[in-house]
């Protein structure tokens, strides 16, 4: 099976570079200075439950151009650049080709469907905390759960094909899902709370989390997204708020999102991807979203970075 790998970042480069010293074929597509550093020095992992370890040499280029037909593409971009990369990704969808993306929100499939063609796309979703470090170096710190599956639900022989690829290249925790909508959703809720509140105060997770007013906005962000996904008929778990506080509870207390590195480093976020897809879904559904409206306000004005 021949995988691209569409974004080198936290994502993409540490399932990537998994699946390739596992031994399967894989391509990234990077630019600037990591680009350069991989093509020198390799990928390298760092890594708290795969190990250190160098992708050495490392397959990699900035133009998808000059790749042949992939079997499977990981498209693991920033949810802002997801136009711009699906349309120079073009020359490698061939007939059979499967994209999984890999991205924060709910909708990636959709708008990558709409510009690759809906019979190419299978949902998915990770649990998982990696980061670039330096050009070249990926760091990841916890978690690593990854689950996809097909849209409208089942087992199909081309998410099985995937799977045995995963499980035979390096990730045997991959998980095949019959209900790929029902986990984007229990993701959703918990990174867009997260995300959103972890960037207005711009501390790390310990710093909030028992904080009562800051706690009180992210439960009340995560109790928005559950009363939408049940106007649309996704099939949360009654307690799905109870147990996510829980499990926010139990998370390392120097966490920060990456929408919040990212506004702390200038770079631009993906506000649009998570508060403004609620603040659209809740229109629309007629449900209130004061919570995400809030916080939408209040970053608005840094979503391009600066």
């Amino acid at each position: 099976m021949r995988i691209v790998v569409m974004g080198a970042g936290g994502v993409g480069g540490f399932y990537g570079a998994r699946l390739a010293q596992g031994g399967a074929d894989v391509t990234f597509i990077a630019r600037g200075a990591h680009l350069q550093a991989m093509r020198q020095g390799g990928l390298r992992v760092e890594s708290a439950t795969a190990g250190n370890f160098t992708v050495l040499p490392v397959d990699a280029t900035g133009d998808p151009r000059t790749l042949g037909t992939a079997d499977l593409v990981l498209f693991c971009t920033k949810d802002y650049g997801l136009e711009a990369a699906a349309r120079s990704l073009l020359p490698v969808i061939g007939p059979q080709t499967v994209v999984l993306p890999l991205l924060n929100g709910v909708d990636a499939a959709e708008r990558l469907g709409a510009l690759l063609g809906a019979e190419h796309m299978v949902g998915g979703t990770v649990f998982v905390a990696a980061s670039i470090r330096e050009p070249g170096l990926i760091a990841h710190t916890n978690l690593d759960r990854l689950i996809f599956g097909e849209l409208d639900g089942g087992v199909s022989p081309r998410c099985e094909a995937v799977l045995a690829a995963f499980h035979d290249h390096g990730i045997p925790t991959a998980e095949l899902s019959t209900d790929i909508r029902l986990e984007l959703w229990k993701k959703y809720l918990f990174l867009n709370a997260m995300a959103g509140v972890g960037s207005v105060v711009r501390k790390p997770l310990g710093a909030w989390r028992g904080e009562p007013e800051t706690r009180r906005l992210y439960e009340a962000c995560m109790q928005e997204t559950e009363a939408v996904a049940r106007v649309l008929g996704i099939a949360l778990p009654e307690s799905i708020v109870t147990d996510t506080l829980t499990f926010t509870d139990g998370r390392p207390p120097e966490i920060i999102p990456s929408m919040a590195y990212d506004l702390m480093q200038g770079k631009p976020l993906e506000l649009e991807a998570l508060q403004g897809t609620m603040m659209r879904l809740g229109r629309e559904t007629g449900v209130p979203t004061p919570g995400n409206d809030f916080i939408h306000a209040a970053l608005v004005l840094w979503a391009d970075g600066g």
